[in-house]
């Protein structure tokens, strides 16, 4: 059993089948962040269509100037149903575009306290912002929190998972040239790592450069596993047990229907 945390499937041109395929694969959740408020329903909808499919809500920070208080009620209202199970992904991106910063940092901190009034986690999208997205976070008193697609050292992995924060990796961790992961995967104890894909993003080896799907999830967890020095069985099992209960959802839900 395998959970893909952060699968973008809502981008492919046939969810249906990456699904199938997912699940044929031996993946057994999935789970959709929002991005932008134009696709909010689509992720939502997706995720009420199919069992063991999830979704977050929230605004990606490169979409951050699109937020206002229309959006941040859209949001609070669709996380009331029970397949919403976080908010993200949501966070400070210093890589594409540093001319709204101030704008991203307040949209982060409004969308935390979306988060804390309803109990729900964060996932994190941080890149080349470490700093001031470390200090958000605590400023904001985040409780559960996720870093997706970590790209941050080994020591600043040290930093988040003392704060009780989880770690997910995805196929940037099978990049042979992607030194500070391939360190983050080997140090981090299996208890605060998580797995994703980012579909249809970061494609892991021996399928770069081709449109990542949630199917190639086991390409990470047997990277890890080699890393590790451990087996691709017990990497499955604690990584899955760490997003069970984070997202707080059932191993067995047999709730929506296909």
């Amino acid at each position: 059993m395998i959970i893909d945390t952060h699968a973008h499937i809502d981008m492919l041109d046939n969810p249906k089948r990456a699904i199938e395929e997912a699940f044929e694969a031996g993946v057994k959740k999935i789970i959709i962040p929002g991005v932008e408020p134009e696709t909010f329903e689509k992720v939502l909808t997706l995720a009420c269509k199919y069992e063991n499919v999830y979704a977050q809500m929230g605004v990606h920070p490169s979409e951050a100037q699109k937020f206002n208080d229309d959006v941040a009620k859209k949001i609070m209202e669709l996380s009331k149903d029970k397949k919403v199970v976080a908010i993200g992904e949501i966070g400070l991106d210093y890589y594409w575009d540093k001319t709204f910063v101030d704008v991203q940092k307040k949209v982060f901190k409004t969308q935390i306290e979306i988060a804390n009034i309803l109990n729900l986690p964060v996932v994190i999208h941080d890149r080349e912002a470490h700093g001031d997205t470390f200090e958000i976070l605590e400023q904001m008193g985040a409780k559960s929190v996720l870093m997706h697609c970590f790209s941050g050292s080994k020591e600043f992995a040290k930093r988040c998972i003392e704060k009780g924060w989880f770690i997910a990796l995805g196929g940037v961790v099978t990049f042979k040239n992607a030194k500070k992961v391939r360190e983050v995967a080997k140090e981090i104890p299996l208890e605060y790592i998580m797995l994703e894909t980012d579909t249809p993003y970061l494609t892991p080896h021996p399928y770069r450069g081709e449109e990542n799907a949630p199917k190639y999830i086991n390409f990470v967890a047997k990277e890890i596993a080699n890393l590790k020095d451990t087996s691709v069985s017990l990497v499955e099992k604690i990584t899955t047990q760490n997003a069970l209960k984070f997202f707080n959802i059932k191993e067995n839900d047999d709730e929506s229907t296909v």
